[in-house]
């Protein structure tokens, strides 16, 4: 899974854009890349080496949205997440709160691309039940719940806010419980697939997702405090409950909270 992707190279804000806060990060980059070009480079060694890529994008306008989509799609990557949804970047975080908006978007890139299309969704809205319903409509094969949720810091000392944004993202296990309850609202009012992310950092996390209705996962914050070993120690996790209690396949507990909260009336 790649960083978001535009048409041009983007230099982001200015230092400092990220700094660690009680719970997690607070990250305001403002979507740095070098730009579609530049990375068809990367992607093709990436491929030579038959590594599966996901690639994140984003565009300015509709029209730079399905250049940038479609210049991906035809250099091979495997799927594509359409990033409606950063918190810090205005014209990228406005089109999120809009479910008009990003079903047109979403229409439009599943128009021109032969690949999977996940649209991330941000939790800075009143419903995000209905956005997730919006990119559903628009063609979606699957949604990604959820981006960072906009938060602060300020420096005492210095009395001013820490990040050159001053507004930026708030990731790792703060946003856990806000991005778990996205998951379930879309869940119950969606029928394609959820992959969840946010705060992610122990199988116990991995385990509530799934139940909550995610069919995947995405880990971010986490690598950055534990490093890699946090793969392992999930798969690991994961494995001895699935054992414990009796199950084969992962997607057999996708959901299942759902269920036993029916079961029990509640």
């Amino acid at each position: 899974m790649t960083k978001s992707i535009g048409l041009r190279p983007r230099e982001g804000h200015p230092n400092p854009t990220v700094v660690h806060v009680e719970g997690g990060l607070l990250n305001a980059m403002g979507l740095p890349n070098p730009g579609v070009e530049h990375f068809l480079g990367e992607l093709r060694r990436l491929k030579d080496w038959g590594i599966p890529v996901v690639a994140s994008f984003f565009g300015e306008t509709l029209e730079e949205f399905v250049e940038v989509a479609s210049r991906l799609s035809e250099a091979g990557v495997d799927a594509l997440e359409l990033n409606c949804s950063c918190p810090n970047v205005e014209g990228v975080g406005v089109l999120g709160g809009d479910p008009g908006a990003v079903k047109r978007v979403t229409e439009a890139v599943k128009g021109c691309v032969d690949r999977p299309l996940f649209v991330k969704l941000s939790p800075n809205v009143s419903d995000i039940a209905e956005v997730g319903r919006a990119a559903e409509r628009g063609g979606a094969d699957g949604l990604t719940a959820v981006n960072t949720l906009r938060a602060m810091a300020i420096d005492v000392e210095a009395r001013r806010p820490i990040l050159s944004n001053v507004i930026g993202g708030l990731s790792g296990p703060a946003l856990k419980p806000v991005a778990l309850r996205c998951v379930w609202e879309l869940y119950e009012e969606v029928e394609i697939p959820i992959i969840g992310c946010g705060g992610i950092s122990t199988w116990r996390d991995a385990v509530e997702y799934l139940l909550a209705g995610a069919s995947a996962l995405q880990i971010g914050t986490a690598i950055m405090i534990r490093g890699l070993r946090v793969f392992r120690e999930i798969n690991m996790g994961l494995r001895r409950y699935m054992e414990e209690w009796g199950f084969k396949e992962v997607s057999e507990i996708v959901g299942l909270a759902h269920e036993t909260r029916i079961q029990q009336g509640r």
